[in-house]
């Protein structure tokens, strides 16, 4: 159970749903208490004094259908409370990679939880590097926020000159769109192949004969178990490549960090999905800081 009990009166006030997460420390907080019956479903209370609030932005990250559910729940508790104006900030999207249906039998399951987020009527939804341009296309009121200032931090940590390295096809794009922004910043083209059936990843290409030593950026939006960026590591060295980085917005790291770790010389990530401890190979910057800009 999570409680807080402190009760306040603000015009514009921010629910953090996940406590550990808060994308605007400058905002004054709504203190609530949440807890899960014993049917599994997620329960919240809202605890502080809503009278006067015209305008409350709810937070979640989303990594489960209960956190989905919960964010729900909010929506509707602090809407009974007389409040008018209710944004919504869900940095990373759940089934954006779902975006389409692949195969018969499948669900569109990215319109699915969009269709419930759109169902709360919310007056905006704030979602951080969207995977495709899907996703604010079905989403009503929704707020894309491009990785620009995330990349530009993480550029700046890293000495000398470098190349930005697209993974695959699906990324350039907006790989060049962000070149772009940055400026003197050069592309490099890569590509795979993935079984629809199977998931499975192969022929990874790097479009280039020779990268002469030069150290690279891998962007991207999302790394789940890491498949993508190891296959790339391997194709990228054999192609004389000098240190390597990876810059990705949502760090899922399913399957942990240690063989990923032991191909780059550091990886960079954002708190959009996860909390994570920063190593000396690993650094997680915060939406606080400015990247929600």
């Amino acid at each position: 159970m999570h409680s807080l009990d402190l009760c306040t009166n603000y015009a514009n006030m921010l629910l953090n749903l996940d406590t550990t997460f808060n994308p605007n420390p400058e905002k004054d907080l709504v203190h609530f208490e949440t807890f899960t019956f014993k049917g599994g479903e997620p329960h919240i209370k809202i605890k502080s004094d809503l009278t006067d609030v015209e305008e409350i932005t709810i937070s979640q990250r989303i990594r489960s259908f209960n956190d989905l559910g919960l964010f729900v729940l909010a929506v509707d508790a602090v809407r009974r409370m007389g409040v008018a104006t209710i944004k919504g900030i869900l940095p990373y999207f759940p089934a954006a990679r779902q975006d389409r249906v692949m195969a018969s039998g499948e669900p569109f399951s990215l319109k699915v939880y969009a269709d419930i987020i759109n169902a709360c009527q919310l007056a905006e939804v704030v979602v951080y590097d969207a995977h495709s341009d899907v996703t604010p296309a079905i989403l009503n009121q929704c707020k894309t926020i491009t990785n620009y200032s995330f990349i530009a931090k993480v550029t700046q940590r890293i000495d000398g000159e470098i190349l930005l390295i697209s993974p695959d096809g699906g990324a350039l794009k907006k790989v060049y769109k962000l070149a772009k922004e940055l400026q003197n910043y050069n592309v490099v083209e890569c590509g795979k192949s993935r079984d629809i059936k199977t998931g499975k990843l192969s022929g990874f290409k790097v479009f280039t004969d020779d990268l002469q030593g030069k150290d690279l950026l891998i962007v991207d939006d999302i790394c789940d178990g890491g498949g993508t960026f190891m296959g790339l590591a391997k194709a990228l060295k054999a192609k004389n490549a000098g240190k390597l980085y990876l810059a990705v917005s949502h760090g899922i790291f399913s399957k942990g960090f240690e063989k990923l770790d032991a191909m780059y010389d550091h990886i960079y990530t954002t708190d959009a999905f996860s909390t994570l401890p920063n190593k000396v190979s690993f650094t997680q910057l915060n939406l606080s800081d400015g990247l929600l800009a």
